[in-house]
């Protein structure tokens, strides 16, 4: 059950670690999550919905006794000090709640099934092992990714056909697949960690060739490539309205997004063949990606627009999700969103033998695969607003969480600066494809009057002007329109029906129907009035047709409204009056 107060997820995460704890599986636990926000200066353990909406920084972090394993969050431009004491914060519970998962255990445990090793040990393993190793070196810092993965396997294909009797067993193969993934291992950590040079020849903390370009499909309302190494990201904004708004439904309610980011990874950005379709990879990345902008994204009330964005990764090799965080500034820049400011992101990686370590920049995916940390970190110049990190090993110091932090937020301030030159503020114009939106205010009372009997007044408006007209209880109305003139003409039909007439004030009327002793005008949309055959001419006419017909549009004066609410205007007296009062009339 869920009491729609406390988020359920950090429960499912103690819940199944000690279920398997106590089970007789065998297991490195127990592990325990937690969610930690800040609101002020104050951290608040496991907080509720409204006090999650209400915080600067929100982080789940998981973890053993020894360190934390997981983090996944976003913030308000946190600070990195801000960031390191919400992680010790949450690894001082973290510990606790492992304890009470031993407690738990010691209670209701059940003995360890015993964990079966491998008894196959790969022939000659030596001999292979000393004719790949010298090669592998070399091939291991041959440039460019797959120039690389084409010199390390034509290396192991020689070696598997040297020995090709012996590899036709099965066994032997998968030992002989796990000798070269170890070499590879051990010369890329061994490279950074005694010599500080990685396997594309960059240091510890080098960045990537960045390049940059907005405007590159000129009939989408923004786009952006953005180009880093081997990694290059394709975005495109898309500016809507309310009603394309994402409604979703929540174990606390429906709610509306109108900020949306799609991210895709096509098997062809790695080489591969496959199937396109959303996976774990598109959904997680795309949270994060989404996660980091979200703070940076203009109000409602300051872009009344809906935004989507989507993410082609276009060729990867490490870290495409921060690659979508700053195309996707840039598109949204480009698109004419007035963002508070440009986002940036950096994937931090880490390689540790226990007793020393490194902390990598714009780590590949080499490094990612084979080193002990990927840690995300994107904001913007003053502050973080999202992260992931997941460990590898046991857990991770205070001293390398603050060192990888540090140097992301200087790799983060480099990309921003190229991202700068750029675009570094939105264009000034959004697109002419984008649909054009007019708001304006009225009076809570008049909405019924606009909206009318089983919305026919507001339908007949929408198709009188090819628009889209949305109304709110607090008397917002805002109008979509594919033109600004559809648009303005329509706001301008709006507030004709719910302005009340104004006395003395000239208003362009249609003459409605004609009597005898008159004709009855429409000055406002469903607001007549009578003109009386007298107010039609200085002299003596025998019949009204003689000065109005029909459907004709004729100026009036409206010179009074009587106790009954009648409207009684004048044509004569709006024929004679001055050119300046004719500015009041409708339309």
């Amino acid at each position: 059950s869920a009491d729609q107060v406390n988020p359920p997820d950090i429960l499912a995460i103690l819940a199944s670690s000690a279920a398997v704890h106590i089970s007789d599986i065998p297991f490195n636990g127990p592990i325990a999550g937690v969610r930690v926000c800040a609101i002020g200066n104050e951290l608040i353990v496991n907080p509720t919905y409204d006090q999650i909406d209400k915080s600067d920084l929100e982080i789940v972090v998981a973890g053993t006794r020894d360190g934390i394993t997981m983090v996944e969050g976003g913030g308000r431009e946190v600070s990195e000090d801000l960031m390191i004491a919400a992680l010790e914060k949450a690894h001082q519970v973290i510990i606790q709640f492992c304890d009470l998962q031993e407690k738990l255990r010691e209670l209701a445990g059940k003995e360890k099934l015993p964990l079966l090793e491998s008894q196959t040990v790969l022939e000659n393993r030596d001999a292979i092992r000393a004719a790949a190793f010298p090669r592998m070196q070399e091939a291991c810092f041959v440039k460019g990714k797959h120039e690389r993965s084409a010199a390390i396997k034509a290396v192991k294909d020689d070696l598997a056909a040297q020995y090709a009797e012996q590899l036709a067993d099965e066994k032997q193969m998968k030992q002989f697949n796990a000798l070269f993934e170890e070499m590879e291992y051990e010369i890329l950590r061994t490279s950074i960690l005694e010599r500080g040079i990685r396997v594309d020849g960059r240091g510890t903390e080098d960045i990537r060739p960045i390049t940059c370009e907005i405007g590159v499909l000129p009939r989408t309302h923004g786009s952006a490539l953005f180009t880093r190494g081997e990694t290059q990201a394709l975005a495109v904004t898309t500016l809507g309205t309310v009603f394309d708004e994402q409604i979703f439904d929540d174990i606390d309610g429906d709610k509306r997004e109108r900020f949306i980011l799609h991210y895709n990874f096509p098997p062809f950005s790695v080489g591969e063949v496959g199937r396109l379709g959303t996976g774990r990879r598109e959904i997680g990345h795309g949270n994060l990606a989404r996660r980091s902008l979200e703070a940076m994204v203009p109000s409602k009330e300051e872009f009344p627009y809906t935004i989507r964005v989507v993410s082609e990764i276009l060729e990867s090799n490490g870290s495409s999700s921060m690659a979508t965080v700053c195309g996707g500034t840039l598109s949204m820049l480009h698109a004419g969103v007035p963002m508070k400011k440009p986002v940036a992101g950096i994937a931090m990686g880490l390689i540790t033998d226990g007793s020393r370590y490194a902390v990598l920049s714009d780590i590949l995916g080499e490094e990612d695969h084979l080193g002990d940390m990927d840690f995300k970190v994107a904001g913007t110049e003053d502050g973080i607003t999202g992260f992931q990190m997941d460990i590898k090993i046991a857990g991770v110091s205070p001293e390398i969480m603050r060192k990888a932090l540090d140097q992301a937020k200087r790799g983060r301030l480099h990309i921003l600066s190229i991202m700068n030159q750029t675009l570094n503020k939105p264009t000034e114009n959004i697109s002419e494809f984008a649909p054009k939106i007019v708001t304006l205010k009225i009076d809570t009372d008049k909405i019924g009057a606009l909206i009318g009997p089983g919305g026919k007044t507001i339908k007949a408006l929408c198709e009188q002007y090819g628009v889209t007209i949305n109304t709110e209880n607090d008397g917002t109305v805002t109008i979509y329109g594919k033109t600004s003139k559809n648009a303005e003409d329509a706001r301008a039909a709006v507030i004709g029906i719910v302005e009340d007439p104004e006395v003395g004030r000239i208003y362009d009327g249609v003459v409605k129907r004609i009597m005898d002793f008159g004709a009855f005008v429409e000055i406002l949309p469903g607001k007549e009035g009578l003109c009386h055959i007298s107010k039609l001419s200085r002299q003596r006419i025998a019949n009204v047709t003689d000065v109005v017909k029909e459907g004709q549009h004729i100026p009036v004066k409206l010179l009074e409204i009587d106790k009954m609410g009648r409207l009684n205007l004048s044509y004569i007296d709006a024929i004679e009056a001055s050119g300046d009062e004719k500015q009041g009339r409708r339309g």
